[in-house]
């Protein structure tokens, strides 16, 4: 069975393409046949002005014009789309997604941030890990920080934060949001110790990327500030050049780096796990078990 993904995050917009098979044992693999990303930017549009503009809203309507013809040459069985936080937040979006709706037929559904962090899990990616401790799995993107904890094969709890790394460029980030996260991780973390980090998001992939890690090997905490102490220090032209760097990754790097390092620092991990995974993904696993059950 092929079934796909679109999540339009308030970065970019990517579209999964999957196809599922059900091994011998009874597990299902999900094989990734086609990965696309366009960087659409909403977030910038959003945070700045309430809105997305009626450029940013051509540029969006034709991308998902573009995934719908690659679906139909994949012969796509089934579909979920998503919208993240830039969408929530603009005030525009539901109209917007009607749009898409009367050109494609595309339902695109815009979630909460709890929504989001449900969507997450199902990547079950903490149980996959083999390994007694507790897992806090951290997902930064254009306008939110989704951040999960799971110990003892069960979630402890799935909390969303208005803090993501187009708002922190926009300076639309306050002091207060900043100390409830803090409060909020430091709480129900110093019960469970020790602990580990899992990260996705474009930017920790791209850092895992950058350091040569060996796949399943960790980054440690210290990398991380001293890869953010290297790039904040660095122009963005530099960054482009040196690291090899999309415009569009090259500026908000930085500031996810920022928020990968404070969470862990709050929960007192030292490493963190970066499996090739995102909301995307998730979405295909669910859209698998909506159809299984049918």
């Amino acid at each position: 069975m092929i079934l796909a993904a679109i999540d339009i995050g308030s970065n970019a917009a990517r579209l999964l393409i999957s196809e599922t098979s059900v091994y011998k044992d009874g597990s299902v693999d999900f094989t990734k046949l086609n990965l696309l990303r366009i960087p659409l930017r909403l977030g910038f549009d959003v945070f700045d002005t309430g809105a997305i503009s009626d450029e940013k809203r051509k540029k969006l309507v034709d991308t998902i014009k573009t995934y719908k013809m690659l679906m139909d040459l994949y012969k796509v069985e089934g579909l979920k789309a998503c919208a993240t936080s830039a969408m929530r937040d603009a005030s525009n979006g539901a109209e917007i997604m009607a749009e898409i709706y009367k050109e494609t037929g595309i339902t695109i559904k815009i979630i909460s941030g709890h929504e989001e962090a449900n969507v997450i899990y199902e990547t079950h990616i903490a149980e996959n890990l083999g390994t007694n401790k507790s897992s806090l799995y951290i997902d930064v993107g254009g306008g939110s920080t989704e951040v999960t904890l799971f110990s003892e094969d069960h979630i402890v709890f799935k909390e969303s934060f208005n803090i993501g790394t187009i708002r922190l460029l926009n300076d639309k980030v306050t002091d207060e949001q900043w100390e409830h996260m803090k409060w909020f991780i430091k709480t129900h973390t110093k019960d469970l110790q020790p602990l580990q980090a899992i990260g996705s998001g474009g930017n920790i992939n791209k850092i895992f990327s950058i350091s040569k890690r060996k796949e399943g090997k960790p980054l440690t905490l210290d990398l991380l500030k001293d890869y953010h102490k290297e790039l904040g220090s660095s122009s963005f032209e530099d960054r482009k050049h040196i690291y090899n760097l999309r415009s569009d990754r090259a500026d908000v790097i930085v500031p996810a780096l920022q928020i990968y390092i404070a969470i862990m620092r709050w929960a007192d991990a030292d490493e963190i796990y970066v499996p090739k995974i995102g909301l995307a993904d998730g979405l295909v696993k669910i859209l698998y078990k909506e159809m299984s059950n049918k």
